[in-house]
């Protein structure tokens, strides 16, 4: 595995970008840096990267928040609390979790590397950082811990793993779209544009991004229930509308795919609908 990380600046956010590179494929994903104040750690397997740029800027935060507990998101936290003695806070649901070593499988610890366990403050309504006060909003259905970041006052996101693609083709097993979409509706209740996202970026427009992939995946979830009442199966809805096999439902022997989609708006919309399961 090759790692590397760029920087980039937009407002007062540093964007770190951790990339990542195999003979066969590649990931990203991205640490904030904003007034003091460290958004997620980056995965275990750019430790060394990270480590190096965590040190140059020992100086330029004093706490750490992260959106989620996924390995990507929290693996060098450890390093940070033992090296930096720099608070981490998370939503309460992940405290427990950050503090033991996780399972997950062996598909992720090649790609992201294994995230050792550490102690984490439980985050409030909101988060303080040098100059200015951040909304904590709970936006469950990616992770049970997820959280976004809100600058009211300036009009800009951090939106951990809310958005990654305005398309939703796969989700991984335990995700489920219909929270989604309510964590969605609940952000977009609130007035911002610029939006950082921990896998796709700075997003200048982000507000209208999030609001495409809301209405992407209500469009999907009606077209589900809809093909579900003239009988379709779960499997059978899942080939109709997703008919194309992509290499991610391999890679992970099933844990990524489109069908958790369809059986997640079936089970969930279906019921509350009154039309069983």
């Amino acid at each position: 595995m090759k790692t590397a990380i760029d920087l980039s600046v937009h407002e007062d956010v540093t964007c770190v970008r951790v990339n990542l590179a195999t003979d066969r494929r590649s990931a990203s994903v991205y640490v904030f840096l904003t007034d003091g104040m460290l958004v997620d750690t980056g995965c275990a397997s750019a430790e060394r990267d990270l480590a190096a740029f965590f040190k140059e800027h020992a100086r330029a935060f004093d706490q750490v928040v992260l959106t989620h507990s996924h390995e990507e998101h929290v693996g060098t936290a450890a390093w940070i609390e033992r090296h930096l003695n720099v608070p981490l806070s998370i939503h309460p649901a992940g405290v427990a979790f950050c503090a033991s070593w996780p399972e997950y499988p062996k598909y992720r610890q090649a790609v992201w590397g294994i995230r050792k366990p550490f102690t984490a403050q439980p985050l409030g309504e909101q988060a303080a950082s040098r100059s200015r006060l951040w909304k904590v909003i709970y936006t469950p259905g990616h992770a049970e811990d997820h959280v976004v970041l809100l600058d009211e006052e300036r009009g800009r996101l951090f939106s951990g793993d809310l958005f990654l693609s305005p398309k939703t083709r796969v989700i991984m097993r335990q995700e489920s779209v219909p929270t989604i979409i309510d964590s969605l509706r609940k952000v977009l209740q609130h007035d911002f544009q610029p939006m950082y996202c921990c896998h796709a970026g700075y997003l200048p427009d982000g507000k209208r991004m999030l609001a495409m992939k809301l209405e992407e995946l209500e469009n999907l979830s009606g077209e589900i229930l809809h093909l579900y009442g003239r009988g379709l199966t779960i499997e059978e809805i899942n080939a109709k509308l997703f008919p194309e096999s992509l290499a991610i439902i391999e890679v992970s022997g099933g844990e990524f795919d489109s069908i958790h989609i369809v059986r997640t708006v079936v089970r969930e919309m279906a019921e509350q609908a009154g039309q069983g399961v």
